[in-house]
């Protein structure tokens, strides 16, 4: 089992040294499974209490792929056995989840995610807390939970609200992917590095002089990031958020969510990216746009760690639920694209259903995560 994520400790020249994760399931486009969340949580508490360490990387195996998200079939397989009530694992898998990206956004020490290729849903959930987010050329970024019936989790309701206004909400409800100019405009990414670079930047890594002062390391890191950056800033491609942003502000201008489904979905437009946006909105679940809807808006005035525990709480609950369990039956068991959703659209979805998953499934003391910082 610890084959699936690999551990390494680089000796730098300075004497400190350099822990590597290495999440070691291309096959799956390194998939984040239970035992993958499970190796990385108390190998990073180790990492952050160790003297000798000055910073860690987080990377995926292969070309493909830093994570592509959570391990969603092994899920469908904890619903299957659950039979429509609440799950064990489902709640213990999203709990270790949560545990592992509180750390990472907690983390006194620099940590680097190096997110090139695809970066989607539990993926996005470590990279967004790293202090150094690296993204290439071959960066494809999404939270596409709409089209398996959940909702932006992992953190959502809480980085998607600190994007440039409106930014959030739209790439939350379509689940559109973006790029490397993208992420950077959307704040979700620091650095710009094409992937030639990537061994110079493990090279310099073992050749800077690391010391003992944490605030010190984090600042030679960023200035060594910024050179490479400058190497690779002429094959930064063009952000497709920052240009459709007039229509994006357009189409999520009203307070009702019915009519920005309807404004989005009926833009007339012909543009590519914006259209398979709106093609996934309109074929995604009702319940999914509605439930992330109201969590955005809840978020926006709470901490990331109530933002946690709101998703885990919904999360929990769409494992019972349902919505979530035909969504990977439609894309990944039988794979029929042919999700048969609970609600045709949006005027549909019954209120008490969202108040249903949005009351807490456990008191304030006894909530899994209750140890988070209040």
């Amino acid at each position: 089992m610890s084959d699936i994520v690999l551990f390494e400790e680089l000796s730098s020249q300075s004497g400190k040294k350099i822990a590597v994760a290495t999440l070691n399931a291309p096959r799956s486009l390194n998939a984040l499974s239970h035992d993958m969340v499970n190796l990385l949580y108390p190998q990073l508490k180790q990492w952050q209490a160790d003297d000798e360490i000055a910073l860690v990387v987080l990377q995926g195996a292969g070309e493909k792929a830093f994570c592509a998200g959570g391990d969603i079939v092994s899920l469908y397989k904890s619903m299957e056995l659950a039979e429509g009530e609440f799950s064990a694992a489902i709640e213990s898998y999203f709990k270790d989840e949560y545990l592992l990206d509180y750390l990472i956004h907690s983390f006194s020490k620099p940590v680097v995610v190096w997110g090139s290729g695809i970066v989607m849903g539990g993926g996005l959930g470590m990279m967004a807390g790293a202090s150094h987010r690296v993204v290439t050329e071959t960066s494809r970024i999404a939270m596409p939970e709409i089209s398996i019936g959940l909702f932006p989790d992992v953190g959502g309701s809480y980085f998607l609200n600190k994007m440039p206004s409106n930014c959030g909400l739209f790439l939350g409800l379509t689940g559109a992917a973006i790029n490397a100019a993208d992420a950077k405009y959307t704040k979700l990414a620091d650095h710009f590095i094409c992937n030639e670079q990537k061994p110079a930047f493990l090279e310099n890594l073992l050749a800077t002089n690391w010391g003992d002062t944490i605030a010190l390391n984090h600042e030679k890191l960023t200035s060594l990031m910024l050179e490479l950056e400058q190497a690779s800033k002429s094959q930064l491609p063009i952000s497709n958020v920052q240009k459709h942003k007039v229509l994006i502000d357009k189409v999520t201008a009203d307070t009702n969510l019915n009519d920005i489904v309807d404004a989005i979905i009926s833009a007339d437009i012909e543009d590519k990216w914006f259209n398979r946006a709106q093609k996934s909105l309109k074929h995604g679940s009702a319940l999914s746009a509605q439930l992330t809807f109201e969590l955005l808006k809840q978020g926006k005035d709470l901490s990331l760690a109530d933002c946690f525990r709101a998703e885990l709480n919904a999360a929990v609950k769409c494992g019972k639920f349902g919505e979530f369990k035909e969504g990977v039956r439609a894309l990944l068991i039988e794979k029929d694209n042919k999700p048969v959703w609970k609600y045709s659209d949006i005027a549909s979805v019954n209120s008490d259903i969202i108040d249903w998953f949005l009351e807490s499934k456990w008191s304030v003391a006894q909530h899994p995560l209750a140890t988070f910082e209040q």
